[in-house]
């Protein structure tokens, strides 16, 4: 190995040559494996990945949060590969090569990887890197694109194009036949993110479908969706049954989103509450609420990093809380919230160091204890921990 980095803790190296295979070493399965950043953890078994991460989020509980969960839950795993449905590629011109780069990141960021392939993306998307390097090539505008995300519900697939100057008409023609040819719908964004349009109309809406709970989400293009479908369903199964929700239960539900557990929590509680800092991703939950014919679910836009102890919602009474916060976590919304009377706390969280310092908050100054933790593979192949824990008083 060759030393890269050093800091106060720990020094950083990359590897030149493997002298003695681990036995759990395999054969990575994507040619791009090595340079591309989009995963960099192929070369493990799959069994073994997921029990690397448990260790993770274990070692991080008793390190950061000073806590112990009482059971270690079953790992949630789902297939490992195909199974990205959204996601932002990069996209660059490099003159050197005479081409356009269309991928994720290399693990060198100044770089775009080269990619033909992805196989950790929906086949749909993945095994068309390729053709989508050679349309933005073609185009006019092929140095002012800087970003194409995709993002897939059931019945369609949107790509939309993020570009610095106003498309030509051939630009756009040529986008429009890519469209029609590989079954995408094409986006457009000049701006920000409110600038956001179809290329042609009518654009095919986009939703997904929870059928274990007759529940369906409609969404917009940049939308936040969990990126692991068969996953999701998994992780909100597992979520409601730590709730352990009857149906006389209020349950408040923050960085709530489209309302990916809310809706599915109106099911079979009196009444939820669902709290969300993007106002577009609230309209969204509201109308969602009444596509599906709940009106039993509330929802709020707050910025849960800031003083809410004012607000209506925050002096409800509430039975059961469920929080999936970002990476920061949620410890500014923990130390306001009302705790005395929610005896169950389902924490899903994306990153293992945040819920650990939250952890100890709740163990050691709420008076809660950390019944179970365990995690879930919701990004396979890559060093994403996600991860759920419950807390009873």
């Amino acid at each position: 190995a060759e030393p890269t980095a050093r800091s106060r803790r720990f020094d950083e190296a990359r590897t030149l040559q493997v002298l003695e295979p681990s036995a759990d070493r395999v054969l990575p399965r994507c040619p791009h494996f090595g340079t591309c950043g989009g995963c960099v953890l192929q070369h493990l078994d799959e069994d073994k990945q997921i029990l690397a991460k448990q260790h993770v989020l274990l070692e991080n509980l008793e390190r950061i949060g000073k806590v112990q969960p009482g059971e270690v839950l079953p790992p949630l795993t789902a297939s490992s590969w195909g199974y990205r449905r959204k996601g932002r590629f990069s996209v660059r011109r490099v003159n050197k090569k005479d081409k356009t780069l269309v991928g994720f990141r290399e693990q060198d960021p100044r770089f775009v990887a080269d990619l033909q392939e992805c196989h950790t993306t929906i086949p749909e998307i993945g095994m068309k890197v390729a053709a989508l390097s050679a349309l933005v090539d073609g185009l006019q505008a092929r140095e002012s694109i800087p970003q194409i995300e995709f993002i897939a519900g059931d019945d369609a697939i949107a790509l939309t194009v993020r570009h610095l100057v106003p498309l030509g008409e051939a630009d756009r023609a040529a986008l429009a036949a890519f469209g029609r040819e590989h079954g995408f719908a094409i986006f457009l964004q000049p701006k920000g993110i409110d600038s956001v349009h179809p290329l042609e109309e009518p654009a095919p809406e986009l939703a997904f479908r929870l059928p274990r709970w007759n529940v369906e989400l409609a969404f917009q293009p940049l939308d936040f969706i969990q990126v692991n479908a068969r996953l999701n369903e998994q992780m909100i199964a597992r979520a409601l049954e730590l709730l352990d929700t009857s149906p006389g239960h209020r349950v408040l539900d923050l960085f709530c989103g489209l309302g990916n557990f809310t809706l599915p929590l109106a099911r079979q509680v009196r009444e939820v509450v669902g709290v969300e800092g993007d106002p577009g991703l609230v309209a969204r939950a509201r109308a969602n609420a009444e596509r599906n014919g709940l009106a039993n679910a509330q929802f709020f836009a707050a910025d849960l990093t800031q003083d809410q102890r004012g607000t209506p919602w925050m002096r409800q009474g509430f039975d059961r809380l469920l929080l999936d916060p970002p990476r920061s976590g949620a410890e500014e919304v923990l130390k306001q919230l009302p705790l005395q009377d929610i005896d169950r706390i389902v924490y899903v969280s994306c990153h293992p160091g945040s819920l650990a310092r939250d952890a100890g908050f709740l163990v050691h100054e709420r008076g809660y204890k950390l019944v179970s933790a365990g995690v879930m593979d919701m990004f396979p192949h890559t060093a994403h921990v996600e991860s759920i824990a419950l807390f009873q008083r």
